[in-house]
């Protein structure tokens, strides 16, 4: 059974292991991003421009702090990952049992202080009277989600660790099809407003979370605790949080700098945020194919190390890039041709005013030109950064995320002044680049410093 249930990353071709491994994952983060789409669409097109304004508005707050969740769970996973490679089960599990208990920790510290300083960070984000209850409203609803996001993220984590990629989808499409139904019921008929879309993604999240929960130990026997094996051990929380925390921070400075954006797209005015909280979110579904080629270097780096098989790592990469270049191609002619079309999904063209309706058309196209223009770049922050942290290296992430972070607040407090909508939209190349510029020299050494090590080792 758990032969069959986890996967050997670390025998046989890497381009086929890396393709079979990513796209089945990028087929459950693309249910994920389209159940984030349809709360954008109903806010839109039943509740108004103001509303949609208000939701796209908490876009950056919610990737900072969610982010970081997300990161700390990706980081706690990966002893996990490099014990399986290894083969050494007993202490898989002693990893798992000791992160469980550092993930319910983070998740309820992290729920508390966004919950109570909720408010604040909106008006530090200056966002404007006309959008700021629906942003209040919406971002408090799914802080109170972060231990169901906290829940979801480390146990599919695990999965993955195991080399299963495909499992955590079939969650994934049943809490869509949930989501989807709890959007239009709370919105049309219980007219909660825009509570109503949050309660539904938290709810829907908390049911893959219960579901993945549900089935680690009848389909992982490996899993399986033996007695003793969940005593908390200093030690490993301490070795645990040594790698996850760094990649949690990488999300949140990361975030900064895109809050920054944001502040400075709500000082533009509604017609600007609703034309780049449309445009993100097409982004988003197309950019989450990258995430997906990410989260697959990082267990692919991380079993092949424990493996100690570091041959392997460069023909993953390579694989890895291949196959990303060829989406960014493909992407950047869909976007070119139909980015105003799909951001207009998000509006409803009998209640908005026509020229209103036109322009954020138009600057949400600008602004997914831009954006997948530089898909390559963001190829490489994800590939790239992601196995780094899959072989341990998990500082240099933050490095990677304070770069990002420098671009977008340059950006954000001296370019907007003078090109306005305009360095909105480069925002995100721009940072990408920034990341690589550090990124790939980084790789390329701490390749030379594991052969060294081993080297020394023989």
């Amino acid at each position: 059974m758990a032969k069959t249930m986890t996967r050997d990353l670390t025998v046989g071709s890497p381009t086929k292991l890396v393709a079979g491994f990513m796209l089945p994952l990028w087929g459950g983060m693309l249910f994920q991003q389209f159940y984030n789409m349809v709360d954008t669409m109903i806010v839109g097109k039943y509740l108004g421009v103001n509303a949609l304004a208000g939701v796209g508005s908490t876009g950056a707050i919610c990737f900072m702090v969610m982010g970081f969740c997300i990161g700390i769970c990706s980081g706690f996973v990966i002893p996990i990952a490099q014990k399986f490679g290894e083969g050494n089960y007993p202490e898989l599990r002693r990893f798992m049992v000791n992160g469980a208990y550092l993930a319910a920790l983070f998740a309820m510290v992290m729920t508390v202080l966004t919950t109570f300083l909720c408010g604040d960070i909106l008006h530090w984000m200056k966002a404007p009277a006309d959008t700021y209850g629906y942003a209040y409203d919406y971002v408090f609803v799914i802080f109170l989600g972060i231990p169901v996001c906290i829940l979801y993220n480390y146990l599919s984590g695990i999965i993955r660790s195991l080399g299963d990629s495909r499992t955590p989808i079939y969650f994934l499409i049943f809490s869509s099809l949930l989501n989807i139904l709890l959007d239009i019921l709370s919105v049309t008929i219980l007219k909660m407003g825009v509570e109503g879309p949050a309660w539904a993604t938290v709810v829907s999240q908390a049911v893959s979370g219960l579901l993945c929960l549900a089935i680690l130990p009848r389909r992982y026997p490996l899993l399986r605790l033996a007695p003793g094996e969940a005593k908390p051990d200093p030690r490993r929380i301490r070795r645990i949080a040594a790698v996850g925390v760094p990649m949690g921070l990488q999300y949140s400075i990361t975030a900064i700098g895109s809050v920054a954006i944001q502040t400075a797209t709500n000082n533009l005015g509604t017609l600007y945020i609703a034309s780049q909280a449309a445009g993100n979110k097409v982004n988003q579904l197309f950019a989450c194919f990258f995430d997906a080629a990410g989260t697959t270097m990082a267990t692919y780096g991380g079993q092949n190390y424990g493996a100690g098989k570091l041959d392997r790592l460069r023909p993953g990469v390579r694989s890895a890039l291949a196959i990303a270049a060829l989406y960014s191609a493909v992407s950047f002619a869909l976007l070119f041709f139909l980015g105003d079309r799909m951001s207009l999904m998000f509006m409803d063209s009998a209640t908005t005013p026509p020229q209103l309706y036109a322009e954020v058309a138009r600057l949400a196209r600008q602004f997914l030109i831009c954006n997948s223009a530089g898909y390559v770049f963001l190829a490489f922050v994800n590939i790239l950064r992601f196995m780094i942290q899959g072989l341990g290296f998990t500082q240099q992430a933050i490095f990677a995320g304070i770069a990002e972070m420098i671009a977008r607040c340059v950006i954000a407090f001296i370019l907007v002044d003078r090109l306005a909508y305009n360095a909105i939209c480069l925002s995100n190349p721009v940072a990408w680049l920034a990341a690589d510029l550090f990124l790939i020299p980084a790789y390329f050494h701490d390749l030379k410093k594991l052969r060294r090590e081993s080297t020394s080792l023989e």
